[in-house]
């Protein structure tokens, strides 16, 4: 069997799911035919080296999805297919009654709810919740940690169950957290740190915060109590796509927003993201 021959059986034993991954993802039959053709083509320009050729396939089709949702946000366009679309965008080769199945598998009302999240969020709900894709993978594809894939998809789950984004159970105690850890920092309280980070606490920069000078990952209190210590003094207190945790503001402008995970009293988890465009599509409030 020829190479060719093998990567093209590979693919088409993994085409119907991908297809659903992309269509839950854009809610466009049109485009999501569209990420997963760009995605053959990216496994033939691939090949060898791929072990697991499904799980390659729907990180790739995932960022793909990602990349088009993100241009999408910027171009404020609506993509759910309605009747006309469908009309439009269907395949001739394919029955009335296979569009019927494919629309009715997703829901047009879950659609709608997905259209409102942010693009990172609907990744890491679609993948997690429908595919059941480890946070890890996602992580990956989103460019953050998995606690805070996690996170992603705890936060579009909320939305789509209708419930509210911040639990008010225990939001003032991780506001409290937060807040603490916050000043802290700002102190440059170095037992003020320690009190308030899980001695496993992790902390993930993209690559964006790497280039203004961040460490990417930095793991236990004291190393990341230390890395904190007195740095905080352009960072705001805010709610992050509704989560808790600080927004740094350089030059009148909002360059990096730090997400933290806090369980208990203590912080597990900290991502600090500086890519424009994610920073672009999240919604910032200032606490």
């Amino acid at each position: 069997m020829s190479e060719k021959k093998f990567w093209a059986e590979r693919f088409e034993a993994e085409r119907g799911r991908l297809g659903a991954v992309a269509y839950r993802m854009l809610g466009s039959r049109a485009e999501a035919e569209d990420a997963v053709q760009e995605a053959w083509l990216r496994l033939q320009r691939a090949g060898e080296g791929i072990d697991n050729p499904a799980g390659w396939l729907t990180t790739v089709v995932g960022r793909i999805c990602l990349d088009m949702l993100r241009v999408r946000g910027k171009r404020r366009e609506d993509p759910i297919d309605g009747e006309e679309g469908e009309m439009q965008h269907a395949d001739p080769a394919e029955s009335a009654d296979e569009q019927a199945a494919l629309a009715d598998s997703v829901g047009l009302p879950l659609l709608v709810v997905l259209e409102r999240l942010a693009p990172a969020e609907r990744l890491a709900f679609v993948l997690h919740d429908m595919f059941d894709v480890p946070f890890e993978e996602i992580g990956r594809i989103v460019d953050r940690s998995p606690v805070a894939a996690r996170q992603l998809a705890s936060r579009a789950r909320r939305r789509v169950q209708g419930l509210p984004e911040t639990p008010s159970a225990d939001y003032e105690r991780r506001k409290g957290v937060v807040a603490a850890f916050l000043a802290a920092s700002r102190d440059g309280d170095f037992s003020g740190l320690l009190a308030v980070l899980d001695p496993d606490v992790v902390f993930h920069a993209d690559a964006d915060a790497v280039r203004l000078g961040s460490l990417a990952e930095i793991t236990g209190a004291q190393a990341v109590a230390t890395s904190f210590k007195g740095k905080a003094t352009a960072a705001k207190l805010a709610l992050i796509d509704g989560n808790l945790g600080l927004a740094v503001i350089l030059g009148g402008q909002l360059r990096v927003v730090v997400l933290t995970e806090v369980e208990g009293e203590r912080i597990v988890a900290i991502d600090s993201i500086a890519d424009p465009a994610l920073i672009a599509a999240m919604e910032v409030t200032y606490l």
